[in-house]
């Protein structure tokens, strides 16, 4: 793994372990080499009633133009939070071309949750989304995300075949595999997906945790990011994932400022269990 290069594009937050603070140490820890390109710089995470956010646009412009102008190449790429719509449409046209030369990608399409979009995230995000979608290897949508994109009717709960239908309407718009987190499957919550390589569709449920910490699904896209470039199927990877998630809340739940995220530096040891 010491040669395989990954480069994340997420926002960066100053105070507290969401985004690439959080994602940064763990791909790190699995022996990655890591890149990094910042759509916007955060005072601190969304959950404190004050915050900043400071607009890259241009920085993500300029530096992916230079980036292919020394011809830099990366085995797979990951991307997350996006600030603008003129972003998005940049970054997915660098995903585009990367894709079409072998690279990975990695999509999580994070503009929603609990049946709405974010404060703040235009309508029109939804679709720009869909071009990012268009070009993964994985994307990996939470039950609200995946709805909006799929023009899907959001529920409390969905059946077993609307589960399958609604990985086959991801995968329609063009990624090859799929996860779906947070979804309420049959009355269980579980976690549901595809599998391009094994031909493998999968579910696989998991017991609430009732804590919060922001952060928890940048730390999942990373590890089940790690397990796959190492060579994991896709359903062992997000198992992985999960796990790795709810042991790192149930060791912190008393953790007085959850705010801050989860301390990942501290716990790293998590990510070695398997």
């Amino acid at each position: 793994m010491k040669n395989t290069q990954l480069l994340l594009i997420n926002d960066m937050c100053g105070y507290g372990k969401v985004a690439l603070s959080a994602m940064l140490p763990v791909l790190s820890h699995m022996g990655y080499r890591i890149h990094n390109l910042p759509t916007a710089l955060v005072s601190d995470t969304l959950n404190y009633p004050k915050f900043y956010i400071h607009d890259t646009t241009e920085y993500v412009r300029q530096s992916l133009a230079i980036w292919e102008e020394l011809g830099f190449e990366f085995d797979a790429i990951s991307t997350g939070f996006i600030v603008t719509e003129e972003e998005t449409r940049i970054i997915s046209d660098f995903c585009h071309r990367r894709a079409q030369k072998g690279t990975r990608v990695f999509v999580d399409p994070i503009m929603g949750d609990n049946g709405k979009l974010y404060a703040g995230v235009p309508e029109s995000t939804i679709g720009l989304m869909r071009s990012l979608v268009e070009c993964a290897d994985y994307a990996v949508p939470n039950y609200t995300e995946a709805c909006l994109l799929t023009d899907t009717p959001i529920a409390e709960e969905i059946t077993a075949d609307e589960a399958r239908t609604l990985v086959d309407a991801m995968l329609a718009l063009g990624t090859k595999s799929v996860v779906i987190t947070s979804a309420k499957v049959d009355g269980a919550s579980a976690v549901i997906g595809y599998d391009h390589v094994a031909g493998e569709y999968f579910e696989i449920p998991f017991e609430l945790i009732p804590v919060y910490f922001p952060g928890t699904g940048d730390t999942f896209s990373a590890v089940l990011m790690g397990r796959v470039m190492n060579g994991w199927s896709l359903q062992r990877a997000t198992a992985d994932a999960m796990r790795v998630v709810a042991e790192l809340i149930e060791r912190n739940a008393d953790q007085e400022d959850k705010s801050a995220g989860l301390p990942i530096e501290a716990c790293l040891d998590v990510i070695d269990h398997e």
